[in-house]
C-alpha cells in the first residue's frame, strides 16, 4: 500500500468564535429581530435559563451591547433592552447623512474596479433579498453593500465612526425595513447611488445617498413617533450641501 501526503486536510480546524461572542450575537439578534423589545428587562437569571450559559457569559454580553447602545442599565431595577428616542433616531440619521453622504463620494473618486464589481454583487444579493429573504438576511446584505462602500472610500477614520454607531443603525435599518411600504424603494434607491458612483459624478453620488438615507428616516421616525405617542413635529434632519470645487486660479 502506497502512504499517500499529509495534507491540509489533516489539520485540526479551531473555532475562533468564543461562548461570549456566541452569546453577545444571539443576544442583538434578538434585539434586532424584535423579539427583544425597546423597554424589555433583561435578567440575568432567565438569559441563563433560556441560553444555558453562566451569568458571566450573559453579563459581559450585556456590558458589550450597552457599548453598542443597544441596551442600557437605566435604574436599580437592572439592564434592558434600550429605548432609542425619536430624536435620538433623528441625530443618528442626520450623522448618517454626513459620514455615508462622505463616503459614497469618496467611493467615487477613489474606488477601483475590483470595488465596483464588489458593490455591483452586494447590490444583486441586496435584491434577492428584499424580494425573498426575512429580516435577518435582508440586514446582512445591506451591511455587506456598505462594507463594501466603506473598504473601496479610502477614508478609515469616517469607516470607523460608521462602525461605532452599526449597532444602532443595524436596528433603525430593521425598523424601516421591515415596514411594508419600505422594502421596494429601498433597493431602488441603493441601485441610484451605484449607478451615479459608476458615471464618475460624486456630487450626484453624494445627493443619491442622501437621498436614501432621508428616505430610510422617514418611515422610520414615522414608526418611532407611533410607537411612543411624540409629538407630531420634531427638528427636520439638516442634511450636508457639497459644493463643487474652484476651478484653479479662482
Amino acid at each position: 500500500m502506497k502512504r499517500l501526503p499529509m495534507d491540509d486536510s489533516f489539520k485540526v480546524n479551531r473555532n475562533p468564535v468564543t461562548l461570549r461572542e456566541i452569546v453577545l450575537e444571539k443576544l442583538r439578534s434578538a434585539i434586532m429581530n424584535f423579539q427583544l423589545l425597546p423597554g424589555d428587562r433583561l435578567v440575568e437569571r432567565d438569559l441563563c435559563d433560556r441560553l444555558g450559559v453562566s451569568r458571566t457569559s450573559v453579563r459581559e454580553a450585556l456590558r458589550h451591547l450597552e457599548s453598542e447602545g443597544l441596551v442600557e442599565f437605566a435604574d436599580a431595577k437592572g439592564p434592558r433592552v434600550a429605548i432609542i428616542t425619536l430624536e435620538d433616531a433623528r441625530d443618528i440619521y442626520e450623522l448618517r447623512c454626513v459620514l455615508e453622504g462622505l463616503i459614497v463620494q469618496l467611493f467615487t473618486l477613489n474606488a477601483k474596479a475590483k470595488h465596483i464589481r464588489a458593490l455591483e454583487k452586494a447590490l444583486e444579493i441586496n435584491r434577492q433579498a428584499l424580494e425573498e429573504a426575512e429580516l435577518p438576511q435582508v440586514l446582512d446584505s445591506v451591511q455587506g453593500f456598505y462594507d463594501v462602500l466603506l473598504e473601496g472610500s479610502g477614508n478609515h477614520v469616517a469607516a470607523t465612526q460608521l462602525r461605532q454607531l452599526q449597532a444602532r443603525i443595524s436596528y433603525l435599518r430593521a425598523t424601516s425595513v421591515s415596514q411594508e411600504n419600505r422594502r421596494g424603494a429601498s433597493n431602488e434607491e441603493m441601485q441610484r447611488i451605484v449607478a451615479a458612483i459608476k458615471s464618475g459624478d460624486p456630487m450626484a453620488a453624494h445627493q443619491a445617498s442622501v437621498d436614501h438615507v432621508r428616505a430610510a428616516a422617514n418611515v422610520a421616525l414615522d414608526y418611532l413617533r407611533r410607537q411612543q405617542n411624540a409629538p407630531a413635529k420634531i427638528r427636520d434632519i439638516a442634511t450636508p450641501i457639497v459644493q463643487k470645487e474652484p476651478r484653479i486660479g479662482h
